[in-house]
């Protein structure tokens, strides 16, 4: 029988900013559409602009001829020049020294 699970408790955090009147009224109407809080629906809406930003830089899009490019190069890639030598030769020899 399996050990039972523990629950660790959510913990929540502060955020204190400062924005204009206009801002809290226009947050205010946003929250009532949604029928939200203005905290759960700030705490929402800021998650979703988090994601975005961190995904805009993590993931990588390319165009469908630049993929098609990539994955030419990875299938055949072209002959290493003489500063790739050289980046392998480095790499090498920090990967042995460890």
């Amino acid at each position: 029988m399996r050990s039972p699970v523990k629950r660790i408790p959510v913990k929540s955090a502060r955020l204190d900013t400062r924005i204009t009147p206009d801002l809290l009224d226009q947050l205010r109407r946003a929250a009532e559409i949604q029928g939200r809080t203005v905290s759960d629906y700030v705490a929402a809406t800021l998650q979703a602009a988090v994601r975005k930003d961190i995904t805009e830089v993590e993931i990588i899009r390319l165009s469908r001829e630049d993929s098609e490019k990539f994955a030419a190069a990875l299938i055949d890639p072209p002959p290493a020049n003489a500063a790739m030598k050289r980046a392998i030769a480095h790499h090498r020899r920090l990967v042995e020294a460890k």
